[in-house]
């Protein structure tokens, strides 16, 4: 990332940069949040960002389609985007080598204005799909504090507004914050944390790096200073012990209650389809700061959420992938699959090394269902391609690897008893390589030498 990549910081900043490339459509009609809002963002999707100038009953203008196109995210980043996964992994790996802390301020852009009166009915959250349970933070990305040692974690939840200052949200049973919920829980403790809408692309990715990547006793927000090329600026809490990112558009502070479940559902899912209604965690919110002028984000539940996933996740799995399994040059969630179908791009030496790598996937990345490995001349980020090796390269007799009574992903329909059957697929040719499995290809020729109309 260049310097001036590096600038963009915010929303603010974003939105300018965004209009500059002429990528960026303006709403300039009044919306209202409840359905209307997604369904006209839903018409974009995947092409360029979307601003919503008046949404009906607020104050604050509504940005959508940050994370839906792989092209304008890797703009962002200067970089081409077929490197946009490896310039993260690069991040990454920077910053387990060299952390670096953020610094703490009293005030920021943040809490410029501190609300008396909390009411989040005031925000134009939005209520995306039809069959939701309600209005949704969907991109808002929540930091909290491990009760015992006091490292900070980024993490991103869904949360459901049920009152003027209170949420239901999901929680994963195998992160970090579950974890920390749990032992605050056992003290009969509730678990402060802030809530962080409107933030730029570091701070939402670092809130989607896998725990293999960033174990429990690591500070997440070295990832974003490590992205940004700056320590990260963290403004103190009003009335929690919990810092929040200065520069974000709105904070939310308040406590996730011990000992208390209320309703939260239907909600999208990234799987396309809706989550169960169920008793889920509380947060009760006690405090709201924003800045003065800001911008409210929100994400599309589907090709956002893959995308933002999608690249982090990837991006974090493949250095643990490529630590134990040095043959892997690449990986990629296949499009519309995030987070279930891996594939793993490989210059197999020896026999049986593919088979390591699809262990190596499992173990680095728990929600996923399927790992596909390849070889060098498929091209992973074209679903065609990779449908094509397995086709032509797997012997569906002994290529298979089925791993039955796994932990499965809650929000999948096929978990049962939260279980499922993960899958590899070796896709490789076998060594030594065979003729027969040479690819076609043609002559590559210089268009620029012809005379050609109509292209």
């Amino acid at each position: 990332m260049d310097l001036d990549a590096r600038k963009l910081t915010d929303l603010q900043g974003y939105i300018a940069f965004l209009e500059a490339n002429n990528l960026l459509i303006r709403v300039k009609s009044e919306v209202d949040a409840e359905l209307e809002l997604a369904g006209i963002a839903k018409r974009f999707e995947g092409e360029k960002v979307v601003l919503f100038e008046k949404v009906k009953d607020s104050n604050y203008p509504v940005l959508i389609g940050l994370y839906w196109n792989l092209d304008i995210m890797a703009k962002i980043f200067d970089c081409d985007r077929s490197r946009l996964p490896f310039v993260l992994t690069d991040e990454i790996m920077a910053w387990q080598k060299t952390p670096v802390e953020p610094v703490i301020l009293e005030s920021g852009p943040a809490n410029e204005v501190i609300e008396t009166d909390i009411n989040l009915y005031e925000l134009p959250v939005p209520h995306h799909a039809t069959g939701d349970g309600g209005r949704y933070l969907t991109s808002s990305v929540v930091i909290t504090k491990d009760p015992d040692t006091g490292v900070r974690n980024l993490s991103v939840h869904r949360m459901m507004v049920t009152g003027k200052n209170r949420f239901t949200l999901l929680l994963e049973e195998l992160g970090h914050v579950m974890d920390y919920y749990k032992r605050a829980e056992a003290k009969g403790e509730a678990l402060e944390i802030t809530v962080n809408n409107g933030v730029d692309y570091p701070v939402l990715m670092a809130g989607a790096v896998p725990a293999s990547a960033a174990p429990i006793d690591s500070d997440e927000l070295g990832i974003v200073s490590q992205m940004r090329g700056v320590p990260v600026e963290m403004i103190k809490a009003q009335t929690v012990n919990v810092e929040a990112i200065a520069n974000a558009q709105f904070v939310i502070e308040g406590r996730i209650l011990p000992h208390v479940r209320e309703p939260e559902g239907p909600y999208a899912e990234v799987t396309g389809y809706y989550a169960d209604r169920a008793d889920r965690w509380v947060m009760e919110v006690t405090a709201l700061t924003r800045r003065e002028k800001p911008v409210f984000n929100s994400i599309l539940s589907g090709t956002e959420v893959g995308n933002a996933y999608g690249l982090i996740a990837g991006a974090g799995a493949f250095e643990k992938i490529h630590s134990l399994v040095p043959e892997v040059t690449a990986v990629h969630f296949s499009q519309g699959s995030v987070p279930y179908h891996l594939v793993v791009r490989m210059n197999k030496t020896h026999e049986g090394s593919q088979r390591n790598a699809i262990m190596a996937a499992f173990v680095s990345l728990a929600f996923a269902k399927t790992v596909t490995v390849v070889d060098e001349d498929v091209d992973i980020y074209n679903p065609a391609d990779v449908d094509w090796a397995v086709q032509t390269r797997c012997r569906h007799e002994s290529d298979l690897m089925l791993i039955p009574d796994a932990i499965g992903h809650r929000l999948n329909p096929m978990v049962e008893n939260d279980k499922w059957t993960r899958l590899g697929i070796d896709a490789t040719v076998p060594l030594p390589r065979p003729d027969k499995f040479t690819r076609a290809s043609m002559d590559h020729v210089d268009l620029s030498a012809y005379e050609i109309t109509g292209v």
